[in-house]
């Protein structure tokens, strides 16, 4: 518990653990806020997030790797280039000193190689039983141009919706990993940072209405609450919705729907119909883009909006807002 304190066994552990693996110039300065500048001409995006995953290590992330993606991809979304993140880390008392410096190496790694430090941040320590061994809250910053992304009240009948890739990887990946299910092949996180994707996406095509990765709830839940926001129905097409087949596979066993399912690494788009075709080959032109794939388009008003599926056998659907958790603490 002293080691949460503010004493000496803090300020050691942060130094051993944490300061020498994130070293940058705001860290050093040991203060309790880093100062940023605003880039001239630009505004400010501010987002923040907590992340309980169990188990903290799964196929394709972890839960350090799952904060800096997060952090990034909800600036992302807004048309942000992240300048900065903080980190807040709340210890189980009686977790393994090995185990944090794991999870550090790991939020190094990936906001080495996303470009974006960690400038400030926070430790306490917990009871035993109190914290599922470790929660981690970060927060980030970015700066874009002012009108960069419309938002929901600029998405019109007929916009098409895209997908950056396959869906379902991280929640089943979450899932097995939990329950140490015996896949034959291993089911990985899709946990990425997605701001270069999106500024390829931006330069690509200046028609892009709104953007949103579908994280918690899926694809599902994020087109059901622009339907709901917007009043707009959206039609999906079953067949086009990418699927990898062991995503598919694991999903049918477990009696879930991929469309439900968590997603860290995919971005869901809606532009101009006119620039679709565009949209998609920037996409695929990026690492993180090449499954991109039309796979609906947005239609008239209707009360309350509603989200629908077309079947292969040429009948409709309707995909509810979730109700309840189909697969808790996977983020």
């Amino acid at each position: 518990m002293a080691h949460g304190g503010g004493g000496l066994q803090m300020h050691a552990f942060l130094r051993r653990v944490v300061w020498s693996q994130l070293d940058n110039p705001y860290l050093r300065e040991e203060s309790d806020a880093a100062v940023l500048e605003v880039p001239p001409g630009m505004e400010a995006v501010f987002t923040t997030d907590s992340f309980v995953v169990q188990p903290l290590f799964f196929p394709g992330g972890d839960i350090g790797h799952l904060a800096v993606c997060g952090t990034i991809n909800d600036l992302a979304m807004m048309g942000a280039e992240p300048a900065a993140l903080s980190l807040a880390l709340i210890l189980e008392e009686g977790i393994e000193e090995a185990l944090v410096e794991k999870v550090i190496t790991s939020v190094r790694a990936t906001a080495e190689a996303a470009g974006v430090p960690v400038v400030t941040g926070d430790t306490k320590v917990v009871e035993r039983g109190h914290a599922d061994q470790m929660y981690v809250t970060s927060s980030g910053v970015g700066w874009r141009r002012p009108g960069v992304v419309g938002g929901w009240r600029s998405v019109r009948p007929g916009d098409a919706v895209i997908v950056s890739g396959t869906i379902g990887h991280h929640g089943v990946a979450v899932l097995a990993a939990r329950a140490e299910l015996p896949f034959i092949t291993e089911l990985r996180s899709d946990a990425a940072p997605l701001h270069r994707l999106v500024k390829a996406a931006l330069a690509a095509c200046p028609a892009i209405r709104w953007m949103r990765d579908p994280t918690r709830g899926g694809v599902a839940a994020a087109l059901n609450e622009l339907a709901a926001q917007t009043g707009l129905s959206i039609e999906l097409n079953e067949g086009a919705i990418p699927v990898a087949e062991d995503v598919r596979g694991a999903a049918e066993i477990l009696g879930l729907d991929p469309l439900y399912l968590a997603n860290e690494g995919r971005v869901l788009f809606v532009c101009a119909k006119e620039w679709a075709g565009r949209l998609v080959a920037a996409l695929r032109a990026e690492p993180e883009g090449r499954g991109a794939v039309q796979i609906g388009q947005v239609g008239e008003a209707v009360a309350g909006g509603r989200v629908t599926v077309r079947t292969g056998w040429g009948g409709v659907r309707l995909v509810d807002m979730p109700s309840g958790e189909q697969l808790p603490r996977i983020c």
